[in-house]
């Protein structure tokens, strides 16, 4: 028999439908099913090639590779057991071993069945990267990475994101990682500040946007006194010189030059947070952004109290650089509930912004000293015991610009910051099975 005879073929179809992927598994008499959800075209012997890897691999039940669009090889990336996103790139192909995908009924989904169906399979079997390009597709989304971050919360996907949300957190239930909503009580009001909030900018490198960043915090109008850390990161172009220039005239801004020449955005902010000039809250400001109104600072610390948080989330508008609203417009990550925020936190890629902290709270965990997921690994090691409050009115403005770290990278650059996310969610779904499997 060839091995071609061993899979039956499916291509570009609705492969989030329940009813329709239950019907494909219910038929498959062959030994693989493959699914294309786009057009392709194999390369010489590329299917073959696929299926003869399939054989060798008795304990895989998806199997996926790289591919070429327009002549050049596209990776995609490794499989582990935090790659949970429903946006994980496996490319256009997959190949799925029928005897394992018999094995599971899928639930009534209308957007969220193969999503299910492969969180299920990872369980009792291998999902296997073969990184070699077997086929080739042309590109049907141009956009520069910039443009692809807000996707997963763009407003027209809410009901896709409900359902993704309601199969993943099956998936927690079944491997013992669900969180339930009992989380451990915080006294705000310990230890001494001269400031109740700081915010806290790591800049390198921003001259063009970092005196409006600056400005817009001076304008805030709070019953309390703060503060601003600017963490300036060995900068080459003027920005060290508008810092000293804004910091004499304004004794509430703390220019920091740290003595590490290895920090990363994370680093900076450990700088910050360790610093005895430090307030009770600690604020985030990107050196590219702004606070929307006079009032952020006073709302942030307001909600903390009301809330009972460790940590707190707010919501942003995108612009461009002159601040005009350009789409998707309002981020206010709606699917955060207090009920499953922490457990669906697991399947996003990031928890918005801007972020806040109780400051005893982040200087007993600290941040990696990556550049990248600094943040989202923070929040999801706060989020295991605590609360993280929300408010969902716009705060401020993140402006992007072709300056902006994540504007424009690689498909390789993408790769390694998702795989980072993806350690990140590994670690944390071992740490909550380890916390319910000992009552911690």
């Amino acid at each position: 028999m060839s091995n071609l005879d061993k899979l039956t073929k499916y291509d570009c179809l609705n492969f989030g439908s329940s009813s329709l992927l239950n019907e494909i598994i219910a038929k498959a008499d062959t030994d693989y099913i493959l699914l294309a959800i786009q057009e392709i075209e194999w390369t010489a012997n590329g299917l073959e090639r696929l299926v003869q890897v399939m054989d060798a691999l008795p304990q895989t039940a998806i199997l996926y590779c790289d591919c070429f669009k327009n002549g050049v090889i596209v990776p995609t990336a490794d499989y582990q057991r935090g790659s949970v996103r429903d946006d994980f790139n496996f490319g256009s192909v997959l190949l799925l071993r029928s005897s394992a995908a018999r094995g599971f009924q899928i639930p009534q989904l209308k957007f969220a069945a193969l999503y299910y169906l492969r969180l299920f399979l990872s369980v009792g079997y291998d999902v296997t990267r073969l990184n070699e390009p077997l086929y080739s597709v042309s590109e049907n989304d141009n956009r520069l990475s910039g443009a692809k971050n807000f996707d997963y919360v763009n407003p027209r996907n809410r009901d896709v994101q409900i359902e993704m949300e309601q199969a993943f957190t099956l998936y927690l239930k079944h491997i013992n990682a669900f969180l339930e909503p009992n989380f451990r009580t915080i006294n705000l009001s310990e230890g001494k500040f001269d400031c109740e909030a700081s915010v806290i900018i790591p800049v390198r490198n921003r001259e063009r946007t970092i005196e409006d960043a600056v400005r817009s915090v001076l304008r805030q109008q709070t019953s309390f006194p703060f503060n601003i850390l600017v963490v300036d990161n060995y900068s080459t172009d003027n920005t060290t010189t508008i810092l000293k220039k804004l910091s004499n005239e304004d004794a509430r801004i703390v220019h920091i030059i740290p003595d590490e020449k290895t920090l990363g955005i994370g680093g900076c902010w450990n700088r910050a947070i360790d610093d005895p000039r430090c307030g009770r809250f600690a604020v985030q400001l990107d050196s590219d952004d702004l606070y929307e109104d006079e009032n952020v600072l006073q709302t942030i610390v307001d909600a903390f109290y009301e809330q009972d948080c460790g940590m707190l989330v707010g919501s942003y508008t995108i612009t461009d650089e002159k601040m005009n609203v350009i789409p998707p417009g309002l981020i206010d990550h709606r699917e955060w509930t207090d009920d499953n925020g922490r457990n669906n936190a697991l399947r996003i890629n990031g928890l918005g912004a801007p972020r806040a902290f109780y400051t005893p709270l982040v200087r007993s965990i600290h941040f990696p000293n990556t550049s990248y997921g600094e943040d989202y690994a923070m929040g999801l090691r706060i989020s295991r015991n605590y609360r993280i409050g929300r408010i969902y009115k716009s705060l401020y403005l993140c402006r992007r610009w072709e300056g902006n770290s994540d504007a424009a990278l690689s498909v390789e650059r993408v790769n390694a910051n998702n795989a980072y996310k993806d350690k990140l969610r590994t670690i944390e779904l071992e740490a909550r099975i380890h916390k319910n499997t000992n009552n911690l």
